[in-house]
């Protein structure tokens, strides 16, 4: 029986929280401030914070309200590693391997961190993460990951799924030592609670129109006032492209859907062999993400990337047709639970960079950026906030944000992003899925006549 999609919630915010009913009231009438943060994620709500704990004068504007954005809607896997193609990454990067590891897990632990300052209620486990091979190809590929992430001072273990305890359905993986998993939901909103009790002065429903510089100061324009500051931070992740300001090419936004089963018995949940609990990315050139809740369900998602192609990025609800495939997934990875309904769906804008890492620098002297943590952003984002603020409490870069810093803010097209070629790269891991299926098929059947 196929995976049931016919009672599906299409949810316009997140399946993992619900939004705050506190919200902050909109920016009226002129303001001027030290600091202006722009976007109230994980990003700008860290920078915003940092800023205010370093004493200095800080405002935030949010669009909605602090983590409406992929900060409360990712699959909430903490990673220990950098996000993206990490071959293609060593291939085009390699000198910057070392640093870029150092990063990730430095970002992990700095959240890690933050969780148990402000004892943040988001169920988080220190459980690492897998990335699953789903086949013998896969499992290849695995390997050669490992070797470049151990080249460069990072820490994972390679195993049979029995080995790493992840479900018997996939061949083996890799396990990053570093990282876990939480409901992001609640940790973007516990770090909201955590800024509104600051001094950061925060105004959410304020949609920032223009940015521009205007003596030697940088003036935001919003529905109902304006914002004059001698510092502001763009930290809108995939929403950056709205103004002109904002540097060509910085990044591509693509919409990416997560979604949930129904609450499933844990004696079945228990027959799978999944006893580390950690979160599942797998191989694909195009993932696919699972990981178990503490409501014994699992939430998974990814497989189809959606571009974005013009702004202001709409507000979506996923395509049907886009869950009915993810269900199909979902039955092929775990067969025993073919019959469990999915209950809720959601997505949420994302942003990729064409070199696959996460970037930072200035435009001109007065505004900076950090974007796209190509799908690590809940460990990287708010560590990478952090660093940008005392860069500008302190006139220096921190180590880790030298990894990331853009000298001139000139990029590359990103033509790996655009929609052909993203159908193209789906139809690639579709074909290899048959493959990969008449193959096991074929050593099932073999099986089975022997044993007659």
């Amino acid at each position: 029986m196929p995976t049931s999609t016919d009672n599906v919630e299409y949810a316009t915010f997140s399946g993992w929280v619900d939004p705050p009913t506190d919200l902050r009231p909109a920016l009226e009438g002129d303001l001027e401030c030290r600091v202006a943060v722009i976007g109230g994620g994980i990003n700008g709500m860290s920078t915003a914070l940092r800023i205010a704990e370093r004493g200095q004068d800080v405002v935030l504007l949010e669009a909605e309200f602090c983590g409406h954005g992929s900060s409360s809607r990712n699959a909430g896997q903490l990673a220990g590693a950098p996000g993206g193609d990490i071959q293609l990454l060593n291939l085009l990067s390699r000198k910057r391997m070392p640093g870029m590891m150092r990063l990730a897990e430095r970002a992990a632990h700095h959240v890690e961190d933050f969780i148990a300052k402000h004892d943040i209620d988001c169920e988080y486990e220190a459980t690492g993460n897998a990335f699953a091979a789903v086949s013998r190809g896969q499992m290849g590929r695995v390997r050669r990951v490992a070797k470049i992430i151990t080249r460069a001072g990072g820490r994972v273990e390679v195993g049979t799924a029995a080995e790493l305890g992840i479900p018997r359905g996939f061949v083996g993986g890799m396990r990053e030592v570093v990282g876990g998993r939480m409901n992001p939901g609640r940790f973007s909103l516990g770090m909201r609670q955590v800024l509104l009790r600051s001094s950061a002065r925060v105004f959410e429903q304020t949609k920032v129109t223009d940015v521009r510089r205007e003596d030697g100061q940088v003036v935001l324009t919003t529905p109902q006032g304006r914002l004059r500051a001698d510092r502001v931070v763009l930290a809108t992740n995939a929403f950056a492209g709205e103004w002109d300001i904002t540097p060509k090419h910085l990044s591509v936004p693509i919409y990416v859907i997560e979604v949930e089963t129904e609450p499933i018995d844990p004696d079945r949940l228990a027959a799978l062999g999944w006893t580390s609990r950690m979160g599942l990315v797998t191989q694909h050139a195009i993932m696919e993400n699972y990981r178990l809740t503490p409501r014994n369900t699992i939430v998974f998602g990814v497989r189809r990337l959606e571009r974005g192609t013009s702004y202001p990025l709409p507000e979506k609800v996923p395509d049907p047709g886009l869950v009915e495939e993810l269900a199909g997934a979902f039955a092929m990875r775990f067969p025993s639970l073919a019959d469990v309904a999915i209950n809720r769906a959601w997505g949420g804008w994302i942003a990729i960079t064409s070199s696959w890492l996460p970037l930072a620098g200035q435009i001109g002297d007065h505004i900076y950026y950090s974007i796209a943590c190509n799908g690590h952003g809940l460990a990287q984002a708010p560590y990478v906030g952090t660093l940008i603020a005392d860069a500008i409490v302190d006139g220096e870069l921190h180590e880790d944000l030298q990894t990331l810093w853009q000298e001139k803010p000139a990029f590359a097209p990103a033509p790996a992003m655009t929609r052909p070629v993203l159908r193209m790269v789906w139809m690639i891991d579709r074909l290899n899925d048959r493959i990969n299926g008449s193959r096991r098929n074929a050593r099932r059947a073999a099986s089975e006549a022997t044993r007659s």
